[in-house]
């Protein structure tokens, strides 16, 4: 495969479907994934937990840190895909450094499917919160007028969450390609701790845009009642005057 591809090459076929190595890459990350986790919480100890069980402990304390401050009321209904999906996007990206894997999240169609995720999740949980009438009328608000800006404005930012990851890491393994190519393996410690600074970062940007984009969906009608209050302690004061 060459190192600029959009899209990794086909590595087997299941009928009509080519599963290039982006899926197969994807498929042994979750695998693996479940396995950690059912490995780490079938034997939880609260007394003297083990090194593993007080790291995971600080990635969901982390987490949930995170998501308190962004959306305080709904911490327990996002912990378990905010968390998922920061765990899952940092390991993708780390999976470059492994010789001869390419990171899932290199490849658009990969990007392209996590953005998406995020995009449905927006409307699952605002719908989930607030009722499918309630959620949709925010579409609607201020004025009905803005129900194309709304659309537009969904689809750009789901475009953008998309081609930003995919370009920040295809464009972090290309440099470094490149720079091994030109000095060899002189520098290979200073290219690794880069690589590894700009996976977790690029995994830190798009999950908390992730968060604030849900977060936007949840409170969507707690941001109208604010209005509508404020509007009528408005009147209040104008009529008193």
């Amino acid at each position: 495969m060459k190192g600029n591809e959009m899209f990794t090459g086909v590595v087997f076929r299941l009928g009509p479907l080519e599963v290039t190595g982006t899926v197969v890459t994807t498929w042994v990350i979750v695998a693996l994934l479940g396995l950690g986790a059912w490995l780490i919480t079938r034997r939880l100890q609260t007394d003297r937990p083990g090194r593993i069980q007080t790291l995971a402990e600080g990635i969901i304390s982390a987490a949930e840190a995170a998501i308190r401050a962004v959306a305080p009321d709904h911490v327990r209904l996002l912990l378990p895909f905010i968390t998922t999906l920061w765990i899952f996007i940092v390991i993708a990206n780390l999976v470059g450094l492994i010789p001869g894997l390419h990171s899932p999240t290199r490849d658009l169609s990969a990007t392209s499917a996590l953005a998406l995720l995020v995009f449905f999740s927006v409307h699952w949980f605002g719908i989930r919160d607030q009722g499918l009438k309630n959620y949709l009328r925010h579409y609607l608000s201020p004025t009905p007028l803005m129900l194309p800006f709304h659309i537009i404005s969904e689809i750009s930012r789901t475009i953008a969450l998309a081609v930003r990851l995919f370009g920040n890491i295809l464009s972090l393994e290309t440099a470094a390609l490149l720079i091994l190519i030109v000095a060899g393996f002189l520098a290979p410690i200073p290219i690794l701790m880069l690589h590894i600074i700009e996976a977790l970062v690029q995994a830190y940007i798009f999950g908390m845009l992730a968060l604030i984009y849900v977060a936007g969906g949840l409170q969507s009608q707690q941001l109208r009642q604010q209005l509508g209050q404020t509007q009528t302690d408005n009147n209040k004061e104008n009529s008193g005057e």
